[in-house]
């Protein structure tokens, strides 16, 4: 069997043919996936992707998905993995309704919803509002916030305590000379510091938007929302058939926990706040 993992950042499977956008291991191929998926017609039976749809803009979700079509042999999988957009939608209606009756018990939890709808749609940064509040000395609903995200939760959370330990350590400022002589080293050592400092000297105050238009261009940000309705139909539309939604275990591939691609070792769910469709490209 022959199986496509896109867009899979640190999450693969060795024995999986693995493609992202910038390879972080010798297993993962590097590509850019909105000009197409490299590989032949029908030369996979299964292709997947987690948390992948969301960044590209709604008009190239159709085409990224046709792509996913094409590569995939008569009656293969496709299984997509993205954010649930009903489920934050009716997860938000719920803390609305209990921070309207009982404000300090929800509080937190209302907070920490908002930042799920929209943090990810319209920061400027890496991490944004999201990292910040995983960052704080003491994250009151942890446990809720941990139920929603998992796993990626816990690891922020931990960074950001190992990063307030280390600003604990006192640190050593260099003298003006020391600072001045490693700026005129950088500038001469290095091309894109050259580069990076002439244009900042050229576009003075509007810098900072073209930091803004770079960052909100690398991918990190989430371009389009789906619930299990219109990423039916845009499956559908494409030409997919047997459209069923499915939990982190369930699939059409009956060894799929096998790969933990979904699940973590101990079997919790790696991204609670999940939406599983699996559909099959028809016999003929």
């Amino acid at each position: 069997m022959n199986y496509l993992n896109l867009g899979c950042g640190s999450r693969f499977h060795p024995k999986w043919t693995n493609i992202d956008f910038d390879s972080q291991a010798k297993e993962v191929i590097s590509c850019n996936l909105s000009e197409g998926i490299p590989f032949p017609d029908g030369f996979f039976d299964l292709v997947y992707h987690s948390h992948l749809l969301e960044h590209f803009p709604k008009s190239l979700a159709e085409p990224f998905i046709k792509e996913c079509y094409r590569v995939l042999r008569p009656k293969g999988i496709l299984r997509v993995v993205i954010p649930d957009l009903e489920q934050i939608a009716r997860l938000y209606l719920t803390a609305f309704e209990k921070v309207s009756n009982s404000p300090q018990e929800w509080q937190s939890n209302y907070e920490w919803v908002l930042l799920e709808m929209y943090d990810q749609t319209v920061r400027n940064k890496a991490g944004g509002y999201m990292a910040d509040y995983l960052f704080k000395d003491k994250i009151t609903n942890e446990e809720f916030v941990i139920s929603r995200c998992g796993s990626e939760a816990k690891k922020l959370i931990a960074f950001g305590h190992q990063q307030r330990q280390k600003s604990q350590v006192p640190v050593v400022i260099e003298s003006k000379p020391k600072q001045v002589l490693k700026k005129v080293y950088l500038f001469f050592r290095y091309s894109t510091y050259r580069r990076e400092s002439l244009i900042k000297l050229l576009l003075a105050k509007e810098y900072t938007a073209l930091q803004i238009g770079r960052f909100r261009q690398s991918g990190e940000i989430h371009q389009w929302m789906y619930d299990s309705y219109s990423l039916s139909v845009l499956l559908e539309k494409c030409g997919f058939e047997n459209i069923v939604q499915r939990n982190a275990t369930e699939s059409y591939l009956t060894d799929w926990n096998s790969f933990k691609l979904d699940t973590e070792i101990d079997g919790t769910v790696y991204k609670p706040d999940s939406l599983f469709m699996e559909a099959i490209k028809p016999a003929t």
